[in-house]
């Protein structure tokens, strides 16, 4: 769900936070590590969390959920609680707004071939040390690079967690 870039700029002139929520897919790798997915950006190709606005009528993990699907083309069990948040300055036509972001981690149980903005993204599996490198956002990387899940969510590995799909 888009808002408008307007909308964004007349309500950080009203000085009301920006809120963005994110989803940091994740998987064991091959070797039993843990790997995180990046995918990039639509304008410039940096290296991203799949996120976007908060959705009427959704809660943040709800919203991350579905923003996972669109931007990285994975579903899975979004647990409960957010990892953390970060924030970072988005530019908009006119000026830069500062936008916090909420974030969820989304345990990858489906990794689609084809999905909506697979023609405008890349996506990447990573160890969380080497996709936190690729981050430009510092609080970002750190968030990644830190990355654990916690235990209390270890139901989710057991399948126990509920699972979320638009």
């Amino acid at each position: 769900m888009a808002k408008n870039k307007k909308q964004v700029l007349r309500k950080a002139k009203r000085g009301e936070k920006i809120r963005q929520v994110a989803a940091i897919p994740f998987r064991a790798g091959p070797d039993g590590d843990l790997q995180v997915m990046l995918v990039t950006s639509r304008e410039t190709q940096r290296f991203i969390l799949p996120k976007g606005w908060p959705m009427k009528g959704k809660s943040g993990r709800k919203a991350a959920t579905i923003e996972a699907l669109e931007e990285a083309g994975v579903a899975g069990k979004t647990l409960k609680a957010p990892a953390g948040s970060y924030h970072y300055w988005k530019r908009l036509p006119a000026a830069f707004v500062r936008v916090d972001v909420t974030v969820y981690l989304l345990e990858v149980t489906e990794q689609l071939k084809s999905w909506r903005e697979a023609r405008t993204r890349q996506r990447a599996w990573l160890r969380p040390e080497q996709a936190a490198v690729l981050i430009d956002e510092p609080e970002l990387a750190s968030l990644v690079r830190n990355l654990t899940i916690p235990k209390e969510d270890a139901k989710a590995r057991s399948g126990e967690a509920e699972t979320h799909s638009p």
